[in-house]
């Protein structure tokens, strides 16, 4: 008898204590609600006395283009009633059959999904998407439906080319926003979080909503990594070297040398000024750089000023003749060498074709070979940027430009998100706003977001000269009172293109490649425009094809032979081809250009 008392004496407890338990759960939930909804309401306050930004790239008026783009679709899709029932019927077809299959599985059935999402989604990469009944009928019904708008958007009669490509890129930017991975209710990893962490997740990822926004401009800067784990100068741009040479627009960086003897022609490098140049001279292991460096090549870095509203006359002849031109001239005095190597990134290598096509015109022989890295100099297939230029846009963005000097940073690197927003926007709102988790450091995100402004006389010209009217290519531009002919660039070119690229299209490089009238080895990186080009030997990534000259792209790659890995070899091979027999290493502090500071100098640690 004592014995059942004191069991249900323990069992008394148990429940109490269970209770308790409980009772203090719902307290810990209601206080993180409250928190909450303080942080939400400080995050209404802010966007009330903000606005959602205003002016080219912003959110009212992407989604007023939006409106413009996916109303033409359905203007005509209206205007044929048989057309429009038949799409109509199609989708409804596909929600009822997963309607069927669905209640087929809750019956114990066991059954195919209707879709799969495509390999490499990792939206829905959790297991409960598929395990889960509730969550896989969600993420098919999102799927059917995403897959069924974008047919419909590429079916549609009686409208041109351009129209069709926005509005499927503005479809994109609105199906990826309404994938069920981005609500709390619909994304089985963050409801689990939610009801184990009593919502605190939420608590901390409005609170770091709010620091986005209070740390944003005009626009939201979502954090994609943790800016403070890295320095320029401590982890980040550390090959070491001396600035040699400054104007208004450059600083000039001549790094040291690692080999005992360099090759006799040295290489100026010349990255985009929409970027900061330490995308080629990341952490050590990634850097394109010190990795050159390591080769046994003299290098020579242009670092971009970050303007302000002083330079707002800064053309592009400008960004030629004080930055290109003014480096060849200091390189030639540094090293004592007429004859020098030169590679342009993405704009830089725009840049760089047009300096050579006035170099040409002005007989001007100095630099005798150009690597093009993810560069474009035909811009008819562009890709998505050219959803963002036209007149209207370019009118707009003028007029911003013109009341400030500049166009911020913030805007452009909005509009290179909007590019990849599956990859580069959701993902980190879900991490960091919904699972209230910190952003993982990453030195290419740091950079990223380590944006510069960019003078408007400069950034008009290339938007309005190059990408709308595409007048480089076409042999329409001037440049100093040249006229600009790609054909008599002679010299040997190394072009590289990135398969997998959003910025500059590996068929618009290919386009671009064939204009030139000397020998071109193109080459083809795996991946993407940034991580194809930042592929270091030692990581094994990716690889890249190598083949003969052919009439087209899709020629090209049925011929080229692939080989795994980076490209960075093949492209040292190719250069010192071009780089002359050996010299001593070469000190930057010995030269006749006296040092003006360390690398990687103070033009790149000036922040927007």
């Amino acid at each position: 008898m004592q014995e059942s008392n004191k069991a249900t004496q323990e069992s008394d407890k148990a429940e109490a204590k269970s209770e308790g338990y409980q009772v203090n759960q719902l307290d810990v939930l209601a206080r993180n609600m409250v928190r909450l909804f303080d942080e939400g309401a400080k995050v209404l306050g802010t966007l009330a006395e903000r606005g959602n930004g205003a002016g080219p790239y912003s959110m009212s008026t992407e989604a007023g283009e939006a409106a413009k783009s996916l109303g033409e679709i359905a203007r005509h899709w209206v205007s044929d009633p048989g057309k429009l029932a038949a799409a109509q019927n199609e989708l409804f077809s596909g929600y009822a059959e997963l309607w069927g299959r669905s209640f087929r599985r809750f019956l114990g059935e066991d059954v195919k999904p209707v879709i799969e999402p495509e390999p490499g989604d990792n939206r829905f990469k959790d297991p409960d998407w598929s395990n889960g009944q509730y969550f896989d009928f969600w993420k098919q019904a999102y799927l059917i439906t995403s897959r069924w708008a974008e047919d419909v958007t590429r079916k549609t009669e009686g409208i041109d080319d351009k129209t069709r490509k926005k509005a499927l890129f503005y479809l994109e930017q609105m199906l990826c926003a309404l994938s069920p991975s981005n609500f709390a209710l619909t994304n089985p990893e963050v409801l689990r979080t939610t009801l184990a962490t009593n919502a605190e997740n939420l608590v901390r990822g409005m609170a770091q909503f709010a620091h986005d926004l209070e740390q944003s401009k005009d626009l939201l800067r979502i954090s994609q990594t943790d800016l403070s784990a890295f320095e320029v100068g401590r982890n980040l741009a550390v090959t070491p070297g001396k600035v040699v040479f400054q104007n208004d627009l450059i600083q000039l960086i001549q790094y040291a040398p690692s080999t005992a003897e360099v090759h006799e022609r040295p290489l100026l490098v010349v990255p985009p000024w929409i970027n900061k140049y330490y995308i080629l001279d990341l952490v050590p292991e990634k850097s394109f750089i010190k990795w050159a460096v390591d080769q046994g090549f003299t290098v020579f870095m242009v670092s971009w000023v970050n303007p302000d509203g002083a330079l707002v006359q800064k053309s592009f002849e400008d960004y030629m003749h004080d930055g290109i031109l003014a480096a060849v001239e200091a390189v030639n005095r540094q090293v004592g060498v007429h004859n020098i190597n030169a590679l342009g990134y993405c704009v830089g290598g725009t840049l760089l074709a047009s300096t050579l096509a006035y170099m040409a015109a002005k007989g001007d022989d100095r630099i005798s070979s150009a690597s093009f890295l993810a560069a474009q100099v035909d811009f008819s297939e562009a890709g998505d940027l050219l959803v963002f230029i036209d007149d209207a846009q370019l009118k707009a963005l003028e007029e911003m430009m013109a009341e400030q000097g500049y166009l911020d940073g913030s805007r452009m690197a909005a509009v290179f998100n909007m590019l990849r927003p599956r990859d580069l926007i959701w993902p980190y709102v879900v991490n960091n706003y919904l699972l209230g988790k910190k952003p993982f450091p990453f030195d290419l995100l740091y950079w990223n977001a380590d944006s510069t402004r960019l003078p408007a006389a400069n950034h008009a010209f290339y938007l309005r000269e190059f990408y709308h009217l595409n007048r480089l290519s076409k042999g329409e531009m001037q440049l100093g009172g040249e006229r600009l002919d790609l054909k008599r660039i002679t010299i040997p070119i190394y072009e590289l293109a990135t398969k997998e690229d959003h910025i500059a299209p590996a068929r618009s490089v290919f386009l671009g490649s064939k204009l030139f009238g000397g020998p071109v080895r193109f080459v083809m990186a795996g991946s993407g425009h940034i991580a194809g080009v930042v592929n270091p030997p030692a990581r094994k990534k990716y690889q890249f094809w190598c083949g003969a000259p052919a009439a087209s792209l899709p020629d090209w790659m049925a011929n080229a032979m692939e080989a795994p890995g980076s490209w960075w070899p093949d492209w040292a091979g190719w250069l010192g081809e071009q780089a002359g027999g050996k010299v001593p290493g070469r000190d930057p502090s010995s030269g006749p250009l006296p040092p003006i500071e360390d690398a990687p100098g103070s033009f790149v640690r000036a922040r927007h």
